[in-house]
This record gives C-alpha cells, sequence and structure tokens, in this order.
C-alpha cells in the first residue's frame, strides 16, 4: 500500500473522477483540456497498479465496475483533503489563517501596541494571538528557542542571535507617594531625586538600569540612592504607595493606578522599544505583523527622546538592518 500511495498522484484522482462523471474518455479529456490518451493511460496507471479494471469499455463510453465505485468513493474523499489542505497552507501564506506568540514587557491598554494590535485585528482576524508578559530576557530566549515569533522589548536587552528593529519611544514617568514633597511639581529632574530612594527590581536587567541610573544622578551632582525588591513591576507600586520610596516606569504603565501613588514625568527621558524576533522564523503571520509595525512607526510623530541606555550594545553594532 505504501508504494502505491506514492505512484497514484494527484493527477491520476483527477483523471479518473472527471473520466467517471462524464462517462466518457473522450468527454474527460475535453474537460480537462489535455489529450484523450493521456486520459486513457492515467487510468489504464491506476488499473496496473490496483490489479483491477475500474471501467467496463464499451462503443457508447465507459461505466463504474464495482471496484471502480469503491476507488471513487475514496479518491473523491482524497482529493478533498488535497483541497482543504492547499486552501489551508495558502490563508496561512496570506495571514488569513495561523497563529502568533508575542511578548510583552509593557502594557497593551495604550499607546503603540495598542494601535497596532488593534489594527492587525481588524486586518488578519483569523490569526490567533497569544500574549506572554516577562522580562526581556525571557522573550529573548524563547525567540532562540523558537518557543515565540516576536517580543515587544526595551532597548537594552541583548540582542544577539536576533533581529531587532526600533518602533517606538515612550516618556519615562517617576511613581512617588502622593504625600511626596515632589508630588506637586509639573515634572521632575535627577537633581530632584537627589538623596532619594530608587526602588528597582531584581532582576537580569536591572544592573543595567542601575548603572544608567548611577550615570544619570552623577552628571547631575547627586548622589544616588537604590535598592533592588524581589517583587513584579506592579507590586513594586505598592511599595511607594506605602512610602518606601520612588520607582521609574515608562508611559504607558502610568495608566495603572495604585491607590496613593503620582506619576509626574522625567525631563528629557525616554526608551525606546524594538521589535525582536529569530532570524530562521518563516512565521507569515509574524511577517505581516512586522510590515505593519514597520509602517505604523514610520507614520507616527513621536518627540525626540534620549534613549535609556547609554550606547548600543556590541551585537547591535555589528548586525545588518534586516529592514532595509
Amino acid at each position: 500500500m505504501r508504494s502505491l500511495a506514492l505512484e497514484i498522484d494527484f493527477r491520476h484522482l483527477r483523471y479518473f473522477i472527471v473520466a467517471a462523471e462524464t462517462g466518457s474518455f473522450r468527454r474527460a479529456a475535453a474537460a480537462l483540456g489535455v489529450q484523450e490518451s493521456s486520459v486513457s493511460r492515467r487510468i489504464r496507471d491506476i488499473e496496473d497498479q490496483t490489479g483491477a479494471s475500474l471501467f467496463v469499455r464499451h462503443h457508447g463510453g465507459i461505466n463504474l465496475t464495482m471496484a471502480g465505485q469503491r476507488f471513487l468513493h475514496r479518491a473523491r474523499h482524497a482529493l478533498e483533503h488535497i483541497r482543504e489542505g492547499a486552501a489551508e497552507v495558502a490563508a496561512i501564506g496570506r495571514a488569513e489563517g495561523g497563529y502568533l506568540r508575542v511578548g510583552l514587557f509593557s502594557s497593551l491598554s495604550s499607546g503603540f501596541l495598542s494601535a497596532l494590535f488593534n489594527q492587525y485585528d481588524l486586518r488578519h482576524q483569523s490569526v490567533h494571538i497569544d500574549f506572554v508578559e516577562g522580562e526581556a530576557h525571557e522573550h529573548i530566549n524563547s525567540l532562540r528557542q523558537f518557543r515565540m515569533d516576536i517580543a515587544f522589548v526595551i532597548e537594552m536587552a541583548d540582542f544577539a542571535d536576533c533581529y531587532a528593529s526600533h518602533l517606538w519611544s515612550e516618556p519615562v514617568f517617576v511613581a512617588l507617594p502622593q504625600s511626596h514633597r515632589l508630588a506637586y511639581s509639573e515634572a521632575l529632574t535627577w537633581k530632584e531625586l537627589d538623596a532619594e530612594k530608587i526602588l528597582l527590581r531584581d532582576t537580569p536587567a536591572a544592573g543595567r538600569i542601575e548603572d544608567y541610573v548611577v550615570h544619570r544622578m552623577r552628571e547631575a551632582g547627586g548622589a544616588p540612592l537604590i535598592e533592588a525588591q524581589r517583587v513584579g513591576r506592579y507590586k513594586l507600586l505598592n511599595l511607594v504607595s506605602a512610602g518606601r520610596g520612588l520607582t521609574l516606569i515608562i508611559e504607558s504603565e502610568s495608566l495603572v493606578k495604585i491607590p496613593g501613588v503620582i506619576y509626574r514625568p522625567l525631563n528629557g527621558e525616554a526608551v525606546s522599544f524594538h521589535a525582536a524576533w529569530a532570524p530562521k522564523n518563516d512565521n507569515p503571520a509574524l511577517q505581516t505583523l512586522l510590515s505593519l509595525a514597520r509602517t505604523m512607526a514610520r507614520d507616527r510623530m513621536a518627540a525626540p527622546s534620549t534613549p535609556l541606555n547609554l550606547k548600543p550594545s556590541a551585537a547591535l553594532s555589528r548586525r545588518p538592518d534586516p529592514s532595509r
């Protein structure tokens, strides 16, 4: 049966089905746009492979034998499965269907990501999307192992072995207790944060963030006081509410309302966000999302900002821009 399946191909099945439906090799050839001898030869090939006659041939045309009737039923099902499979693959190729696994660092509730996925949902309603919130290093590892298709992360992530494309920037805000002395300021500077305890999360990325905060504070002539906490991003805000210190967040996170916490922009500070993905990921849904994201990024009117990291990593400086 294995060799039989390999030798009877799609064309054999089509010729057989059309011949059975028209009751004539001649009429089948006309419907298929081929020579009558081609139809006859294909039918003979099947009969030789199966060892059974499929048609009774006579001057008026052809009639199915009992074996032919049984084979017609199977052939129609086989052809239908092939057509359904081809249609499904074509739909995935057009991103009309498919599956995307997306890593998030910032909130989906507002800003660039919210607009991006609203537009994507309108254009590709049949693509199922799974969102995973987590740290940048977790997402990058998942991309490398093809457990995730794309991640949206801040640029201080290590993009080695991944492609990355800058999409948007978000201002940095200071989260502070509502009763704090700086709560009445419309915007804050690094100098005003002198001697304030800055709470940071104890994560693999925290070291680079701490280095940056220390650098900026010293530039402003201040003395940095930093404390690492082993809690999630939003739990950190609860510590702020309890008066344990201040912390830094991005604009999209400022929509999270924590009783007793207010947000003030930090003058001149912004973080740049990138889309990151594995070079060998050929998911068509990924390609359509990247295309839409780049188009929206080009159209987005963003104010000049200072990226959070001081200089690009060696991996980024070596890698050619895949969007060119």
